[in-house]
């Protein structure tokens, strides 16, 4: 499998439990702000001039009876509700790319920073965060929202939502019609908090028709979804796809598998799926790791027919989200993270062990060509910057590439840009190159947070952040990324195939790294190989 994921490999320990009905405001809790929402007030703080509001609900509790359905909305409350502090993530295995906050399944909570309480209706930019389908949580410092509120009088907003198998157990096979879309809950819930976003953010100085969600690996591909699926489609403005573009959802078969697999599992008999929902939740948690475990493959969106009425990539891109711009591109290394964390003697590959390596990535007889292929393009490069490019292209980039011409098959009302971040960290020198999740600093301004992805603030890192959060700030407020901060930038189109490469200086390039594309091109994505999807942060 190209792509790992960092949770393998986090330091385990206990889930964390919160109490399940909203905090009300200290008299002790900072007081600077204060905004009405549709089910009452939030109280949030002034931090440098940013005023931030944290672990507001925008659903109810998916606890209990709600397990596995659509999310509810909220119960109005008296008191005003302290905002001070990030909410409950949605339960996951504890790792790297989880907080160190409680887990609960009241987890549906959003996070907003914003300039001003007025009424200047700014561009908002919601973020999905990664750890594809399974982890994660819009908690993390580098997804703090204040530079880019600060630096493009924007509101930025971060979510947490159903993950795993609280998110994507398919059970409608076992449980009727109640649970048609028990497979796609987690996306439902996407769904619910862009639906808050447009009836509260005006409340926040935000712009309820001009919303922009963009996302990162896991992210990528719950913003590359959203494009696909009638429930979403109403909601948002724009989108941005880092590092993650899904192309297919699981079949029903695929998804009813891993259900059956749960149940037996937990020793349920399958006439009596129904007791599911009474299973604690750490003992659900850690049954659904041993499942993926076995299986190979994880619980995701499912074809459910409802939620999804087709494939949304492929063969075509969707026809429902024709005219919403798009941005999309990856790192040129991204699998220089995973790989060569999950083994780091990848890092030290030499010359002679370079065409096996190569071989399990495009098949042996391949092998030579792919690594002719990519040398004649990077001909100073080690054989493990070649490894990570060519295992990338077969991956992250290969996908993007797809996504990219699938809209570009669309004509010029589908206005697309792609991109690639060719930066190379000097962070571990040795196998990083320009690594998964290297972008996240710079999109969100946030340098000092991110340093053991760019290392310590520098001229170089902070020409990349103005590259970045600019062009990301000019695509949520217009629908097009260009700015004094980058040279012109061309929507991509089959012709001419304009790719930003965004590094010191950037540089916008026609059909970069063609030769690669038209190699890997016949092979197609690796997401439907064999039946079994795969995932990444």
């Amino acid at each position: 499998m190209l792509e790992q994921d960092w949770s393998r490999r986090a330091v385990m320990s206990g889930l964390g439990s919160s109490l399940l009905m909203p905090r009300v405001a200290s008299a002790q809790a900072a007081t600077a702000a204060t905004a009405q929402t549709a089910s009452g007030l939030v109280r949030g703080i002034d931090r440098d001039g940013v005023l931030v509001f944290k672990g507001m609900r925008y659903g109810a509790s998916t606890a209990g009876a709600n397990r596995f359905l659509p999310p509810r909305p909220l119960t109005p409350w008296r008191d005003t509700f302290d905002a001070t502090s990030y909410g409950d993530q949605a339960p996951q295995t504890r790792s790297l790319i989880a907080d160190d906050g409680p887990m609960s399944e009241d987890c549906l909570r959003i996070n907003i920073w914003t300039p001003r309480l007025d009424i200047r209706r700014r561009p908002v930019l919601l973020w999905f965060h990664g750890g594809g389908f399974e982890a994660g949580s819009g908690s993390s410092p580098l997804y703090d929202g204040s530079s880019l509120a600060r630096r493009g009088d924007v509101v930025v907003a971060t979510i947490n939502h159903r993950l795993n198998v609280f998110g994507h157990c398919h059970l409608a096979k076992h449980l009727g019609g109640r649970y048609a879309t028990s497979g796609n809950a987690g996306f439902l819930d996407l769904v619910a908090a862009m639906r808050w976003v447009r009836q509260n953010i005006a409340a926040f100085g935000g712009d309820p028709d001009n919303i922009m969600i963009f996302g990162q690996s896991g992210g990528g591909r719950k913003v590359s979804l959203s494009y696909a699926s009638p429930a979403s489609i109403p909601l948002f403005a724009r989108g941005v796809v880092q590092s993650g573009a899904h192309l297919l959802v699981q079949t029903p078969n695929q998804a009813g598998q891993l259900t059956d697999a749960l149940l037996k599992q937990l020793g349920i008999a399958a006439n009596a799926a129904s007791k599911l929902i009474d299973v604690p939740m750490t003992a659900l948690v850690d049954a659904q790791g041993a499942v993926i475990r076995s299986a190979g493959y994880r619980f995701e969106p499912v074809l459910d027919g409802i939620t999804f009425t087709q494939q949304p990539w492929i063969p075509n891109a969707p026809r429902l989200s024709v005219g919403k711009p798009m941005m999309l591109g990856n790192t040129r290394t991204e699998l220089s993270a995973q790989m060569g964390m999950a083994d780091p003697r990848l890092n030290e590959m030499t010359e002679a062990a370079l065409p096996a390596a190569v071989g399990r990535v495009v098949g042996a007889a391949k092998a030579a060509q792919a690594i002719d292929v990519y040398r004649e393009i990077s001909p100073q490069a080690s054989p493990a910057e070649l490894f990570f490019k060519i295992a990338t292209g077969r991956a992250y980039a290969g996908d993007t590439i797809i996504m990219a011409e699938a809209r570009a098959a669309q004509g010029a009302a589908s206005r697309t840009w792609k991109y690639e971040l060719a930066w190379r960290t000097p962070v571990g020198t040795r196998g990083r190159f320009s690594p998964h999740s290297l972008d996240l600093s710079f999109v969100f301004d946030n340098v000092p947070a991110g340093k053991l992805f760019v290392g310590p603030p520098s001229a170089d890192t902070a020409a990349m952040a103005n590259a970045m959060s600019e062009s990301w700030i000019a695509f949520a407020r217009s629908g097009n990324p260009n700015n004094p901060a980058i040279p012109r930038w061309d929507p991509y189109d089959l012709d001419r195939r304009a790719t930003m490469v965004f590094d010191v200086p950037s540089q916008l390039i026609s059909d970069p790294h063609g030769t690669e594309r038209v190699f890997m091109s016949p092979l197609g994505t690796q997401q439907g190989e064999t039946g079994r999807y795969r995932s990444s942060m």
